[in-house]
């Protein structure tokens, strides 16, 4: 199960101050919420001296590629179309992907790389940039 961690951090600004700030996280295939706290909480203690977990939520993407790189994560809505045989009728279902990229066009096209063995119809309904700061995995 894939989770979205949402955690409250102090960060030093370019001024030397330290500000309170969120982040997001998404933690790949932990079993259990409370895997994905403990995974988490043990990785943010290597960065920050004091935080908290804010919330924790399972993630809504149905499929994660991160095989390209990049700094930033998109947020993919992709509609799937299919036809009833036997109305003849069209249906449409979505799905939210993500994707790792430099930008909005890059994860476009990486999108469209991984869709294109797609046996079904879709199209790309949305791409808009995350507030995730990185991807972890639990082994």
């Amino acid at each position: 199960m894939n989770y979205e961690v949402k955690i409250k951090c102090n960060k030093t600004q370019e001024n030397g101050k330290q500000k309170k700030v969120s982040e997001e996280y998404l933690v790949r295939n932990a079993e259990l919420f409370g895997k994905a706290e403990e995974f988490i909480i043990k990785e943010m203690q290597a960065s920050y001296e004091e935080f908290s977990v804010q919330s924790i939520k399972k993630s809504k993407y149905a499929e994660i590629d991160l095989s390209h790189g990049g700094d930033r994560y998109f947020s993919c809505k992709v509609v799937f179309i299919t036809l009833d045989e036997k109305t003849n009728k069209e249906s449409t279902f979505s799905e939210l992907m993500l994707v790792c990229a430099d930008n909005i066009g890059n994860a476009k096209n990486y999108l469209e790389e991984f869709m294109k063995d797609s046996l079904v119809d879709y199209k790309i309904d949305t791409i808009k940039e995350t507030k995730l700061m990185d991807v972890y995995d639990v082994e």
